[in-house]
């Protein structure tokens, strides 16, 4: 009988331990990846269960102002704080999980896309609306100048046509821009739409960004007087074209009567609302009801967080109808 080799016998032990080496890392790799992949199923079912009890909170909070609303069909009050305050509410199951659900009026804010009028694919000035968006700068702060420029460039931002405002800009000057883009030509879907028109830098966007929403028409703004606070005055500037200063649209805001306005007529008969002689349109413009809502809710359930923000608007007939749905925070 041949005898091995020593040296034969030592290569196939090597091979062997090699080739267990091998198999320990595979079989630990294939281990993390189980355990990573339970781990990321798990996450996902979280979230998910987070998710669906967003929307369960959000269906929840809807039916309650349609309630609201159901109550006093002509106007909408800040009757039971509703308005822009937290609420709590303890989830149900073993998780223990906690959802933070916010209401807020969805049209107490400047449209930016009431900058134009008329009809996709032939968008044009709105020299209302415009004035009332300078108006709004200049009550936030910004000289007269260059609130001029930047109610241009948002006008020639939206606008069907491809001629540019004495201050705005056109296609000409995006494509000049690094990155290069185009104009939109279309309403504004989202304010953070802002950030990419030319001369909105990220300072002035902060600074406007909690008095300008995109309500889906070119309606000017659609001012619930029944619901603005005393904070609120740059909408009342805003609203007279800058005849009425921020200090006394406070007053005005903080002389509204227990029950609230229940007439247009007599909220513009206020001396100091008529001393500011607002045309026609922009009389028309205030509301004694909320139609637009906004609608935060946050749910933590153990590791998985979920936010939930809304637009929806409560029609003629009492329903809602949902405008927006994201699964972030509206920026």
């Amino acid at each position: 009988m041949t005898r091995t080799p020593s040296r034969q016998r030592g290569v196939a032990l090597l091979t062997v331990l090699l080739l267990v080496a091998v198999m320990g890392v595979l079989v630990m790799a294939t281990l993390d990846d189980v355990r990573f992949g339970l781990r990321r199923a798990g996450n996902v079912q979280a979230l998910e269960q987070a998710q669906w009890h967003a929307r369960g909170v959000a269906a929840l909070a809807r039916s309650q102002v349609e309630a609201m609303q159901r109550r006093d069909p002509g106007v909408t009050l800040l009757d039971g704080n509703w308005e822009d305050v937290p609420r709590p509410l303890p989830l149900p199951g073993e998780e223990g999980g906690l959802a933070v659900v916010r209401v807020t009026d969805g049209g107490n804010c400047f449209n930016l896309n009431s900058v134009v009028e008329g009809a996709p694919g032939q968008w044009q000035y709105n020299a209302t609306g415009a004035r009332q968006y300078q108006a709004l700068l200049e009550a936030l702060g910004v000289d007269d100048a260059r609130a001029r420029s930047l109610a241009d460039a948002l006008v020639d931002w939206i606008d069907s046509d491809a001629s540019p405002r004495p201050m705005g800009a056109e296609d000409s000057a995006y494509q000049a821009a690094d990155p290069a883009r185009r104009t939109s030509g279309t309403l504004l879907a989202e304010p953070s739409e802002l950030r990419a028109i030319a001369g909105y830098d990220a300072a002035l966007y902060a600074r406007l960004r909690p008095w300008a929403c995109a309500l889906p028409d070119d309606r000017l703004s659609p001012l619930n007087v029944n619901t603005l606070r005393p904070d609120d005055a740059p909408l009342l500037t805003m609203l007279t074209l800058g005849a009425l200063p921020p200090a006394h649209a406070r007053s005005v805001i903080s002389a509204r009567p227990p029950g609230g306005w229940r007439d247009n007529a007599v909220f513009w008969s206020l001396p100091a609302l008529a001393a500011a002689n607002a045309p026609a349109p922009v009389i028309g413009q205030t509301a004694l009801r909320t139609r637009y809502f906004g609608l935060d809710v946050r749910v933590s359930l153990g590791e998985a967080e979920a936010v939930l923000t809304e637009t929806f608007e409560v029609a003629d007939d009492g329903r809602t109808h949902l405008l927006a749905h994201r699964w972030t925070l509206e920026e």
